[in-house]
């Protein structure tokens, strides 16, 4: 049996309220970031689709490394 979450998050839009799964998802869906989370998701998997190479691999690798310490910082210093 799934253990019940104690404390679900909560995000209120309009008439609507919708469950998030944790602190991030809260953010995205009160800020109305869904379709550019997605937007992100669809860029990486048709860059990583083109892979040909070993060569071609690192350098969209190196890409995605850097997106994704760009976005830690944003996560450690922002105010949330």
């Amino acid at each position: 049996m799934k253990a019940k979450e104690k404390n679900p998050l909560y995000v209120v839009k309009g008439d609507d309220v919708e469950i998030a799964s944790n602190f991030f998802d809260m953010i995205v869906k009160k800020l109305n970031l869904e379709p550019v989370v997605d937007f992100f998701i669809m860029i990486f998997k048709m860059l990583f689709e083109q892979v040909q190479s070993y060569a071609a691999f690192v350098i969209i690798k190196d890409l995605f490394d850097d997106f994704m310490k760009r976005a830690e910082l944003f996560k450690k210093f922002s105010i949330v």
